[in-house]
């Protein structure tokens, strides 16, 4: 059972709204996707619940007209860009990203006059416009296969995640790498001695590290040593969902935003599933709630869009995202 606390919700309420949600996107040929960390209630409801790469594939071959983003703005900006035939809501416009924000496109500008020879690698974590001005767009289900695939002899500009970056440039041991140092204010707050502390008050468990998280890093060198017969697992949100299908061990410990557990133990019910820390919570992704979702498909709000110039170049990369996993 996980342990992290849900607040108490109207179990009638919630019924009711999730039926006419239901309903609605049936009447207006809508697909509802959910990213891993949105609340329990947006979860149960969504047609698809994944990560950012999962996400991007379900918007880019889904037949319905409207797609109803339940995650975070740069998310439902790379449907809109996947989809430009179809009408991509968000049902709040204020759930943005830390990350994201970390880095504008002024700065990517004057970091690649710096390397104009660099290729750029951007996580699906930015905003269009920087992936307009990328070559590779990836997520932290496929960045090591991302950049694993770029020639040797190039070198390579990193952004905007400073800990993803340090994992795949530790884990390809390239050398022309630069990393951006940009962070998400909910995984770079965990420091190494929550870690630590889990690790002693459940030893028989095994620990899913998510690699945006900061607290992973003094664990890189024990983990190459033991070349991969330790209890930390290194891995996406979806990553996390297959290992604790997959694994042996019954007992988890989950090092990253606390959404995820909703999922992780519906999926396995039989297993026990530990938040590294209760508080570990994104509040954009957290500003979705089901009467935003059922605003959303009434008043067919808020309709997200991206400049056509910009889609086209952003397109490539976020295509190429998806091409490798």
């Amino acid at each position: 059972m996980a342990n992290v606390q849900t607040p108490c919700f109207d179990t009638a309420k919630t019924a009711q709204l999730s039926s006419e949600i239901y309903e609605l996107a049936k009447k207006r040929d809508a697909v509802i996707l959910a990213h891993n960390y949105q609340i329990a209630e947006i979860q149960d409801i969504a047609h698809y619940v994944g990560d950012s790469l999962g996400l991007s594939q379900q918007a880019a071959k889904t037949k319905a007209k409207v797609i109803v983003f339940c995650g975070v703005h740069f998310m439902a900006e790379t449907a809109a860009i996947l989809c430009p035939d179809k009408r991509v809501l968000i049902p709040d416009l204020d759930a943005g990203c830390s990350l994201a924000s970390s880095i504008n496109i002024e700065q990517l500008k004057a970091w690649k006059k710096e390397h104009p020879n660099a290729v750029v690698v951007s996580y699906v974590n930015t905003t269009a416009e920087i992936k307009a001005e990328t070559d590779y767009c990836c997520t932290s289900g496929n960045a090591l296969k991302v950049v694993q695939s770029i020639p040797e002899d190039k070198e390579i500009l990193f952004l905007p995640d400073q800990f993803l970056g340090s994992w795949v440039q530790k884990m390809t041991n390239r050398q022309n790498m630069h990393i951006w140092m940009g962070e998400c204010h909910v995984h770079a707050a965990i420091p190494p001695s929550a870690i630590d502390a889990k690790i002693a008050e459940h030893p028989k468990a095994e620990l899913l590290v998510h690699p945006e998280c900061g607290c992973l890093t003094p664990y890189l060198d024990r983990l190459l040593r033991l070349n991969g017969q330790s209890p930390i697992k290194i891995a996406s949100t979806e990553g996390m969902m297959q290992r604790a299908s997959q694994s042996e061990c019954n007992e988890f410990v989950v090092a990253t935003e606390v959404g995820i557990l909703h999922r992780l133990q519906k999926e396995n019910p039989d297993k026990t599933f530990h938040a590294i820390d209760n508080e570990m919570s994104c509040r954009y992704m957290k500003m979705i709630t089901l009467e935003k979702l059922h605003h959303a498909l009434k008043e067919d709000v808020y309709h997200v869009t991206v400049d056509e110039a910009i889609a086209n170049k952003a397109r490539l990369s976020i295509e190429r995202m998806i091409s490798i996993f």
